[in-house]
């Protein structure tokens, strides 16, 4: 997923990591450049639909602007959820 919006700076990896760590999920999340925020995730797709959802509503103190889905055949992520730079 890409996220847009005030994204960065406001505890965004993190609140993703946790979510991600409560739904047993792998993968990662990242700053981009451009100011928006990417998203890696692997596991069940409906484990995948609700961190989606949640990274649509994220912390109180972002404002998501837009969430860009694409979807993929499995790679081999790392185990865990993790914060990458």
């Amino acid at each position: 997923m890409i996220v847009e919006g005030r994204v960065q700076g406001v505890g965004f990896r993190w609140f993703v990591q946790r979510r991600g760590e409560a739904l047993h999920l792998d993968g990662e999340v990242r700053n981009l450049p451009d100011g928006s925020l990417e998203v890696i995730a692997a596991g069940p797709p409906g484990t995948l639909e609700a961190l989606r959802d949640a990274v649509a509503e994220g912390p109180s103190a972002a404002r998501v602007a837009a969430v860009r889905e694409f979807w993929d055949e499995p790679g081999e992520p790392a185990r865990g959820f993790h914060i990458t730079d």
